[in-house]
């Protein structure tokens, strides 16, 4: 299960306990907002996209949207969403559950600015129920992010 995976990658730092599970669904922002009882912004919404033929994940906003003019303009091509069916056997985690902690090596995290207005968020942990909440320099350190980027829109300040 991917969820065993997140909690093994968090157990290098001794965070596996810090994993929340939930008896429902947290597999949209809607969802995940319910389950934790927060805002639906707070979510870390983490979405895979193919760039020049490779896996990127960017990791934003439960209400910010991916701004194609600046993705563009960003990565030098059109936003290119993995297909359902490619998202478990190319990043490891199912669809509702995809973030980016124990991931291939080779799969390249970005952090969107949107994320930057909050001291912590809640990103996935690998399966379409759980969450963990990190501040965003935790974020950073744990994600092994690239970069900040500023792709996205409809999310307010």
């Amino acid at each position: 299960m991917s969820v065993e995976t997140v909690k093994a990658y968090f157990k290098k730092w001794g965070m596996e306990e810090r994993i929340q599970e939930f008896p429902i669904s947290s597999a949209t922002v809607e969802e995940a907002a319910a389950a934790l009882h927060c805002e639906e912004n707070r979510i870390a919404k983490t979405m895979a996209f193919w760039v020049n033929g490779k896996v990127v994940l960017i990791v934003m906003s439960g209400d910010a949207k991916v701004d194609n003019p600046k993705f563009k303009a960003q990565f030098e091509t059109k936003a290119k969403m993995l297909k359902a069916d490619e998202v478990s056997d190319m990043i490891g985690h199912p669809v509702g559950g995809v973030c980016p902690f124990g991931i291939r090596d080779d799969i390249q995290v970005y952090l969107d600015v949107s994320l930057k207005r909050f001291a912590t968020v809640f990103p996935a942990c690998g399966s379409r129920n759980s969450a963990i909440e990190l501040s965003i320099p935790e974020l950073e350190r744990y994600s092994a992010y690239c970069e900040w980027i500023n792709i996205c829109k409809d999310w307010a300040s």
